[in-house]
C-alpha cells in the first residue's frame, strides 16, 4: 500500500504539472490523450487495436478518449483503404496544428526529464522497469503468499505415529473421503485399526502438527507386490490448515522415511477430481502407471515414485 500511495502521489504530481506545461505552451491536449495522440502524429493512421497494443492500454480505454478526440476534432475516424469494416485512426486538421506547435515542448520536456535523471542517484526509468520484471516473474500476492508459508514451516512439525494420534488419523481421513466420496471396507480396515493394519505390518505412519495440534497424517502401508514396497495412502490435511505447504512436509517426510527403509518403489491411488492432491503428487516427483489392481472403487489414477 505504501508503495503504491507513493507512485500514485508522484503521478498526481506529474499530472499537475502536465496540465501547466501544455498551457505554458498553448497546447490545447489533456494529458491522458497525449499517448494516443503520440502514436497516431508520428505513425499516422492506426486502428484502435494497433493504438491499444502499442501503449499498453485496453482497447475500451483507447476508444473512449478516441471518441474524446474525435468530438475535439483533434481526431477523425476514417474507413481502412483495404478493409472497409474497419475504421482508421488518424489526425484531424486541428491535430495536425498541435503536432507542429508541441515541437519545442518536445524539445524542452525532454531535457528537463534527462536533466533530473542525471541529477538522481537512482534512474526512475530503470528501477521501475526492474520492478516490473520482478512483479512479472512472481506477483506481490503470491511473494507474500510465500512467506506466509515460510513463517507458519517454523510452526510445523512431522513426527511418527502415537497411539494418541489414533482418533485424528481417522477423523482428518474420514473428513476428506467423505466431502467427496463414501468410506469403503479398504478404508474401515486401515483407519479402524492402524497399528495392526499399518504399524505391525511394517508400515508407517507420520502426523503434521501445527502449533502441537495435529493437523495432517501420512502413512506407508507395505505392500506384497513384486514391484513395490510400501503404498503412500491415508493422506489428509485439515482444511483449516490449507495452504500452509503440509501435503508437501508430509509427502517429502514420508519419502525419506520409505528411503530409511530401503524401499526402491512406492505406489499411490488417487482419484482425478482431487486436482491438488495430484499436482502435488507430481511435484513430489510420483508418476502414472497402470494396470494393477485396487480394492477401491473411487481410484481412477494409479501412480508410482522411484527412490532408486
Amino acid at each position: 500500500m505504501a508503495i503504491g500511495t507513493r507512485l500514485r502521489m508522484l503521478s498526481e504530481q506529474m499530472a499537475k504539472d502536465a496540465d501547466k506545461i501544455y498551457e505554458l505552451y498553448h497546447v490545447d491536449l489533456k494529458p491522458k490523450w497525449f499517448p494516443v495522440f503520440y502514436v497516431v502524429s508520428e505513425n499516422g493512421e492506426k486502428s484502435i487495436t494497433e493504438i491499444a497494443i502499442e501503449i499498453g492500454h485496453s482497447h475500451p480505454s483507447v476508444s473512449k478518449t478516441v471518441r474524446e478526440m474525435v468530438k475535439e476534432k483533434i481526431l477523425l475516424e476514417k474507413k481502412d483503404k483495404n478493409d472497409a469494416r474497419k475504421n482508421n485512426v488518424a489526425l484531424g486538421p486541428k491535430g495536425k496544428q498541435m503536432a507542429n506547435q508541441i515541437r519545442d515542448q518536445y524539445i524542452d520536456v525532454r531535457k528537463a526529464v534527462e536533466e533530473t535523471l542525471d541529477q538522481s542517484t537512482y534512474n526512475m526509468w530503470h528501477a521501475i522497469e526492474e520492478f516490473e520484471l520482478l512483479l512479472d516473474q512472481k506477483s506481490m500476492f503470491q511473494r507474500v503468499k510465500e512467506e506466509k508459508k515460510h513463517r507458519e514451516a517454523a510452526n510445523i512439525k512431522i513426527i511418527s505415529y502415537e497411539p494418541k494420534y489414533r482418533i485424528p488419523f481417522k477423523e482428518l481421513n474420514e473428513e476428506w473421503i467423505t466431502n467427496f466420496f463414501t468410506m469403503e471396507e479398504a478404508d474401515h480396515r486401515a483407519l479402524d485399526n492402524p497399528e495392526e493394519y499399518i504399524l505391525d505390518r511394517g508400515g508407517e505412519i507420520l502426523i503434521a502438527l501445527y502449533k502441537d495440534e495435529p493437523v495432517g497424517v501420512c502413512a506407508l502401508i507395505k505392500m506384497d507386490h513384486p514391484n513395490y514396497d510400501f503404498e503412500l495412502a491415508k493422506m489428509a490435511v485439515s482444511p483449516k490448515a490449507k495452504g500452509k505447504g503440509i501435503g508437501f512436509l508430509l509427502g517429502e517426510a514420508i519419502l525419506k522415511k520409505a528411503k530409511s527403509l530401503g524401499a526402491q518403489n512406492i505406489y499411490l491411488e488417487s482419484n482425478t477430481v482431487l486436482k491438488p492432491a495430484i499436482n502435488l503428487y507430481y511435484k513430489l516427483g510420483f508418476k502414472k502407471v497402470i494396470g494393477i489392481p485396487t480394492p477401491y472403487q473411487r481410484c481412477n489414477i494409479q501412480m508410482e515414485f522411484k527412490l532408486h
